[in-house]
């Protein structure tokens, strides 16, 4: 039996396999922390950029500029729950319609931006942050050719 211990090698990389063992953990859980956290960020800013794109698309085919800010507001609560996403608070959703202030048939613009906090307070561990804050814009062209009042 002590001829099949030394043909493995040396007494002292007997334990070398937990020793590796322990320092590799914290590290391959650190990467799947890491993992998580930036999947649930790319899921979160997708339906952000969403939610902003149909609230501008909805603000820019309204009539006037009071509606187009209720419809772009109203469109971006319903991407977001369509998608999901549970903002820590409520979203902050910001219509910018003054170019229905022209009236003329310019090429004007609406822009809506959206902030959602996202929560990583399930992921307990150290150094990760409790919430991330992201916000996204988008810009739709007002439609020219809408019927106005």
């Amino acid at each position: 039996m002590s001829e099949r211990w030394r043909a493995r090698g040396p007494a002292r990389e007997r334990a070398s396999v937990s020793v590796e063992m322990a320092i590799l953990t914290p590290a391959f859980l650190l990467l799947i922390v890491t993992a998580i956290m930036l999947g649930r960020t790319a899921v979160a800013a997708h339906a952000i950029d969403v939610a902003a794109h149909d609230a501008a698309r909805a603000a820019s085919i309204s009539r006037t500029q009071p509606a187009a800010a209720a419809n772009a507001d109203s469109a971006a609560r319903e991407a977001l729950d369509r998608q999901g996403l549970d903002c820590v608070g409520d979203p902050t959703i910001a219509p910018d319609v003054s170019g229905f202030a022209s009236g003329g048939v310019d090429l004007e613009f609406v822009s809506v931006t959206i902030q959602c906090e996202v929560s990583f307070t399930d992921i307990a561990l150290a150094g990760v942050p409790p919430n991330r804050m992201l916000t996204t814009t988008f810009v739709s062209p007002i439609d020219i050719f809408r019927e106005r009042p």
